[in-house]
């Protein structure tokens, strides 16, 4: 495995994930909950995050294949979606449109905070593009990064502000809607070639 494979898997996926931009969300999320349990619902999110990504490298590419979905329908129709994602938090999302509604565990701080559209469909495309071993290390390094940023996120959040913390997100929403538009653009070059 070259490291720049996992390089370009790595950062993709860290700005898909937006940890930093969740943050103050799973803050707002568990401000009832006690420090115990809290660590708990971070690791219970994170080890939920990572069977779902690792079903989703396993059969991704099988069940598209079985609907007969191509690898580029998939880049066209997942570039759009995380355009859209990352628009809408450019542009319209607060801190109130972002908190996903039901009650705390698996859902929603493992799905869809951390494991949401936009990393599973940044995940699917790296398999393709670098290869599985280079996606399943750049999962578990993110995962490990989420870990420490959700279980120190009181003080990460001191540290940058509220301020800082959105402005990274909002940044992290401007790369992300780049990469959409890049999956989209490469999706549509790949289909024309076919096409001839």
């Amino acid at each position: 495995m070259k490291f720049d494979d996992f390089l370009l898997s790595f950062i993709p996926l860290f700005v898909a994930i937006d940890i930093i931009g969740t943050a103050p969300i799973y803050l707002g999320l568990t401000e009832q909950f006690e420090k115990k349990e809290k660590r708990r619902l971070v690791v219970q999110a994170v080890i939920t995050a990572f069977v779902l990504a690792m079903i989703f490298i396993a059969t991704g590419k099988v069940i598209l294949d079985f609907m007969g979905i191509t690898l580029n329908d998939f880049r066209i129709g997942g570039g759009l979606v995380l355009l859209i994602l990352s628009i809408n938090d450019l542009v319209f999302a607060s801190d109130e449109s972002r908190k996903p509604q039901g009650t705390i565990g698996i859902v929603p701080l493992g799905i869809p905070l951390i494991m949401g559209p936009a990393a599973l469909t940044t995940i699917l495309v790296l398999v393709n593009n670098n290869g599985i071993l280079p996606t399943v290390l750049s999962v578990f390094i993110n995962l490990i990064i989420v870990f420490f940023v959700l279980y120190y996120a009181e003080k990460l959040v001191d540290l940058i502000g509220e301020s800082g913390a959105k402005a990274f997100a909002k940044v992290a929403s401007l790369f992300l809607a780049a990469i959409a538009v890049m999956m989209i653009r490469v999706g549509i070059l790949e289909v024309i070639k076919e096409l001839k």
